[in-house]
C-alpha cells in the first residue's frame, strides 16, 4: 500500500522571510513548486500576514500571489469552534501545569496554540521554525509540527 502524502501548512515567519530575504524567497517558491498539490493556509497565518502589511499595495500584493491562490484552490483550513474552545482549555492546562501566565500571554502565542490545533483538525504537518514554542505546546496538545522544510519522496 502507498503511503499517503502529508498535507502542509506553513508558519507566518517563512512567508515573511520570504518576502524580505531573496535566498529565504527561493527556498519558499521551492517549496511552492514541490509541494503545491499538499500545501494549505491557515487563516490565522492569512491574518498574520495582513495585519503586518502597511502599505496598500503590499496588501494588494499578498491578496494577488498568496492568498487568492490558496482560497482559488479551496485550500485554507480555519479553526472550527472545538479548536477555538479547546485552545482556552490548553492555555488553562498550560498555566496550571506549566506556570504560563495566560494574562501575559502574547497575541502570536495564542495564535499558535489555535494554529497547532487547526493543523491537528486539517490533518495538516505545521512548517515552522518557531520550534520551542510548538514544543512546549505539544507537550499539552497533539499534533505534528517540523523545523525545517520537508523532503520531497522519490
Amino acid at each position: 500500500m502507498a503511503s499517503v502524502p502529508h498535507k502542509y501548512v506553513l508558519d507566518t515567519q517563512f512567508f515573511i522571510q520570504g518576502f524580505r530575504e531573496p535566498r529565504a524567497n527561493d527556498a519558499l517558491q521551492e517549496f511552492h513548486r514541490s509541494f503545491a498539490p499538499f500545501e494549505y493556509l491557515s487563516a490565522i497565518v492569512a491574518q498574520e500576514l495582513r495585519s503586518g502589511t502597511r502599505l496598500p499595495r503590499d496588501l494588494k500584493a499578498l491578496d494577488r500571489h498568496v492568498l487568492n491562490v490558496f482560497e482559488r484552490a479551496n485550500r485554507v483550513i480555519a479553526p472550527s469552534r472545538q479548536a477555538w474552545h479547546q485552545s482556552g482549555t490548553v492555555l488553562a492546562t498550560m498555566a496550571r501545569k506549566d506556570g504560563l501566565e495566560v494574562a501575559r500571554v502574547s497575541k502570536a502565542f495564542g495564535n499558535d496554540v489555535l494554529l497547532a490545533l487547526s493543523c491537528r483538525e486539517a490533518g495538516c504537518v505545521l512548517i515552522t521554525d518557531n520550534e520551542r514554542d510548538f514544543a512546549r505546546i505539544r507537550r499539552f496538545a497533539s499534533f505534528e509540527f517540523i523545523g525545517s522544510w520537508p523532503r520531497r519522496a522519490t
